[in-house]
């Protein structure tokens, strides 16, 4: 194929929200490599996921679908196939480093060499499946620190999922990760072209850094935002059976708590955050390892996250709710002479919307029907809208369990949660209350915005049925 074709290496973690990184505003963290990304690159300040949860997230990214179109509404549900089989189609070698989550885990999806690495604790979907890491761990003689070491410890329940990482610190997931991948880059045949995908399964829980990157956060003054009872109180009963749900189950090691305290709260932040800065110098050791090797040459470089994590806020844990500390997520594009420098754009997108003008970089095929709507406009127009209006969904799991099917519909001001067959839901005016704490669903005063809304989701949902009824859609 032609030389023009760009290296493209995708970074994508696990669960980072967006308010984790210096360059995008938040001086308390620090990301010196994600920052020069910014710095030289272009990145989207309203990106926002199209699931709740990490497989209807990342098949919807890998697939440039919606999560009802393709039928991957929760996660465990099968998902074989992604647009990195139109980048092998057009002569990419394409590899595959660290988590993807595809179901089976370790289905080719698109790549010819795949080294897998999961969630660090896993006790529902492949839980007796060993990855690349467990293997390397197994090799090495070491124990794998994960929810049946840490239920022995005393203070299990008060933790939130904070614990340190004991073991050598090369064999913490998110350092393998790095290190398989610049193995990779430094050691194989340079590949013409060559698409990397580089899943951190961090900074998901357990929240688990080395004991030098928490000593960097533990003691730092962190933003946390306080819950108020008039926020739980304008909830909907779901999201409260779920906080109990929480309490009782210890998804990833995490024992929730419906008041915990803030010297608590504290600490499952810090943990968080310094696992976001051990990702960072992970990624500074990779892009050095792509450079020596020539790849930045001519390369596109995209990190992002699946979604976010609530780490309390709203009184939640981790995922399943449609706040914008779950749905909002950075996304940084690096590619010079291809996007523009130091270029912010503040245009309403989808994460998906990255992937048609990837695949033209690439002169790859475009997936008949693709849901996905190019950035393009982005890098030439700097008040370019973007989307009137950006969703998300969530299928009922084992985790969110009092719903059928939850949708989020969000404009620039306005964001709808709609739970199918139900009376209740939430209505935020995010100009005014930009924290979610007041729920206007009730609101005969916002009457109007919310049947606005509902008829625009309406809409939504049908006119995706039409654009996508004839198309052949088995990526599960």
């Amino acid at each position: 194929m032609s030389p023009k074709q760009p290296h493209i290496i995708f970074i994508i973690t696990d669960q980072q929200r967006y308010d984790t990184i210096a360059g995008l505003g938040f001086p308390h963290m620090d990301t010196p490599n994600l920052d020069r990304l910014i710095k030289e690159g272009t990145h989207f300040t309203q990106c926002h996921v199209a699931g709740a949860s990490c497989v209807p997230a990342r098949s919807s990214l890998f697939t440039g679908y919606y999560a009802h179109t393709t039928g991957i509404l929760k996660n465990a549900d099968r998902w074989r196939h992604t647009w990195v089989e139109n980048l092998a189609q057009v002569g990419y070698t394409c590899i595959n480093v660290g988590k993807m989550h595809t179901w089976p885990l370790d289905t080719p999806a698109g790549y010819h060499q795949r080294y897998v690495v999961e969630n660090k604790d896993r006790f529902l979907e492949g839980r007796f499946f060993f990855d690349d890491w467990d293997r390397s761990l197994a090799a090495r003689g070491l124990v794998k620190q994960q929810r049946v070491q840490y239920r022995e410890f005393p203070d299990y329940r008060e933790r939130l999922g904070a614990f340190e990482w004991r073991l050598p610190p090369d064999s913490h997931s998110d350092n393998f990760v790095a290190d398989r991948a610049c193995w990779w880059i430094d050691t194989a045949p340079k590949a013409e072209p060559l698409f990397l995908q580089i899943g951190f399964p961090g900074p998901h829980p357990p929240y688990d850094p080395t004991p030098d990157y928490l000593n960097r956060y533990i003691d730092k003054d962190l933003p946390i935002a306080k819950v108020t009872q008039a926020d739980l109180a304008g909830q909907p009963k779901p999201f409260h059976v779920l906080r109990e749900h929480n309490v009782e189950i210890d998804h990833d090691s995490v024992v929730h708590q419906l008041e915990p305290s803030d010297e608590h709260r504290h600490r499952q932040r810090a943990h968080y955050l310094a696992n976001v800065t051990m990702i960072d110098d992970a990624i500074g050791k990779i892009t050095d390892s792509l450079d020596k090797k020539g790849y930045l040459d001519n390369c596109i470089i995209v990190f992002t996250s699946d979604h976010g994590d609530c780490l309390g806020d709203h009184g939640h844990s981790q995922k399943w709710t449609m706040y914008e500390q779950v749905t909002k997520v950075p996304m940084i594009l690096w590619a010079p002479g291809k996007v523009p420098e130091a270029h912010k754009s503040d245009a309403l997108i989808q994460a998906m919307d990255i992937v048609p003008w990837l695949l033209t970089q690439a002169q790859a095929k475009h997936p008949e029907g693709m849901e996905a709507v190019s950035v393009e406009p982005a890098f030439s127009d700097p008040h370019w809208p973007g989307r009137e209006a950006v969703y998300c969904e969530q299928g009922r799991d084992n985790i969110l369990t009092d719903i059928e099917f939850m949708t989020m519909v969000r404009t620039q001001r306005w964001k709808l949660v709609h739970f199918l067959n139900e009376s209740f839901g939430q209505l935020f005016d995010l100009e005014n209350d930009p924290e979610e704490t007041n729920n206007l669903w009730t609101s005969t005063t916002h009457a109007a915005i919310r049947q606005g809304l509902m008829d625009k989701l309406l809409h939504w949902r049908m006119s995706s049925q039409i654009k996508t009824q004839n198309v052949f859609r088995d990526h599960r």
